[in-house]
């Protein structure tokens, strides 16, 4: 791979953005290689977490400008439909994400941040949607930022295009925790440890429960919701489950595809 490196560690897999050079600015090279990447681990029933860090000075730049200023409408266009592709695929991933956050992630960077499911942060971690001062509006990055943080906050970060602290961050909701940097590979291990001990088919019907009704009304969300409970209900990791805690015993998960949901 070229801007890409990948490992496993039981249950975690780790991509790593390695491309410091460029800030590790997600190209449209860097963004297909991010979909192979994570069209690969979506069969794979021996993975929980998905840990997606950098190497470098910083977490993300974005995207690189040079791809954007000047080209034809089409290539932008192509170069944003990858995009999307990649954001979207981390949230419809049967894996949990976890974004694992140093430096800076500006503009898509920040977008990747908000897109993943969890996020721990180095305490000097810096964040920003900064299109607004090149005249270039962060429209893209705005989706997921807006669905993590309030409206307003959302609204301030990308109309001034100002940074925020990863403090502010923790305190808005677009990161889980933030530690020492000196403690952000012990952090990150030991969240990731916390999810990857499920069923990944409960990880999965639970992930995709979870998106699915966020636009959806509260009776709507409610009923959707029974049904899906009631599905997962007859899932022989919840049959296995319900038995391990009656016999006070730790549950043994069976390798099994995720229950369907409509």
């Amino acid at each position: 791979m070229g801007y890409i490196t990948y490992r496993e560690s039981g249950k975690k897999a780790y991509v790593t953005l390695n491309n410091d050079r460029q800030r590790n600015a997600l190209s449209r090279a860097v963004l297909e290689e991010f979909n192979q990447v994570l069209g690969e681990i979506r069969s794979r029933q021996d993975l929980n977490v998905v840990i997606i860090q950098a190497e470098g000075k910083v977490f993300s730049s974005g995207h690189n400008l040079r791809e954007i200023g000047g080209q034809p409408s089409d290539e932008v266009l192509e170069l944003f439909n990858v995009c999307q592709t990649f954001m979207l695929g981390l949230q419809r991933l049967p894996q949990v994400t976890l974004a694992k956050v140093h430096g800076v992630a500006t503009a898509a960077g920040c977008q990747l941040v908000a897109a993943c499911d969890l996020a721990v942060a180095s305490r000097d971690a810096k964040f920003a949607t900064p299109g607004v001062n090149i005249g270039l509006f962060c429209s893209t990055p705005a989706v997921f930022v807006s669905r993590n943080v309030g409206r307003k906050k959302a609204a301030e970060m990308l109309f001034t295009g100002d940074f925020i602290s990863a403090e502010e961050a923790l305190l808005h909701g677009l990161v889980n925790r933030v530690v020492p940097p000196a403690e952000l590979d012990a952090a990150v291990e030991e969240l990731a440890d916390r999810v990857a001990r499920h069923s990944l088919s409960t990880l999965e019907i639970g992930k995709r429960m979870f998106y699915k009704q966020l636009s959806m009304d509260d009776a709507s969300a409610l009923e959707y919701a029974s049904g899906v409970i009631t599905l997962n209900s007859a899932h022989p990791d919840a049959v296995e489950g319900i038995r391990a805690f009656f016999e006070k015993r730790p549950p043994s998960w069976r390798a099994e595809e995720g229950v369907k949901q409509s």
